[in-house]
């Protein structure tokens, strides 16, 4: 056998050997770094972590507050101003929290003047301008004009659907325009051109 035995005992004794020296050179690298053993460094950063939190106002393990929900914040089944809508529906509501409804309503009139007005009178006249209430209106021929002058009660009604009563507060029918000799921005006074159209 390679140990002796005791009398009382049946422990076995090893034989010395030559690497018991360099066994006792060879311990764990943590241990010979001298560095913090694993369990203190796990305690270490919780401590760490549970003074945070109470810098923070926080108490580790007592349940959190809850945040109080405003109720504007809230979303549920009913509509509310955080869900998504359609932008034709969203555009009256801008233009009015901007000030361009009577712009839009103007622009309105003069884009959808055909079917306002009805075919045939669109086929002769042209509104020209809708500025701060005042709707110009051109027409191809001198008797449309009057036409639409004697017009102009019925016309009010129509446009003033389109625009509301305060939206409109004059209406000018102009006649064909004529050629005219003006160019530039200075002219010359006089009667201008004569005999020209006979």
């Amino acid at each position: 056998m390679s140990g002796d035995r005791g009398a009382d005992d049946d422990t076995v004794v090893p034989e010395p050997d030559d690497d018991a020296p360099r066994r006792a050179v060879e311990r764990p690298v943590a241990e010979r770094l001298g560095l913090t053993p694993g369990p203190e460094v796990v305690r270490a950063a919780l401590n760490r972590a549970r003074a945070a939190a109470q810098a923070r106002g926080v108490r580790p393990g007592q349940p959190g507050r809850r945040r109080v929900v405003q109720p504007e914040q809230r979303s549920g089944p009913g509509r509310d101003g955080r869900d998504p809508v359609l932008l034709g529906d969203l555009i009256p509501r801008i233009a009015s929290e901007r000030g361009w409804s009577g712009d839009l309503q103007a622009n309105g009139v003069i884009a959808r003047w055909r079917e306002i007005v009805g075919e045939q009178v669109a086929d002769h006249t042209e509104p020209e301008s809708f500025d701060d209430g005042v709707l110009v209106i051109r027409a191809d021929q001198t008797s449309w004009a009057q036409e639409m002058r004697l017009q102009l009660p019925r016309l009010r009604e129509l446009v003033e659907a389109e625009v509301g009563r305060d939206g409109l507060t004059e209406i000018r029918v102009l006649g064909p325009a004529g050629p005219h000799w003006v160019k530039g921005k200075r002219r010359v006074a006089g009667r201008g051109p004569r005999d020209t159209y006979g």
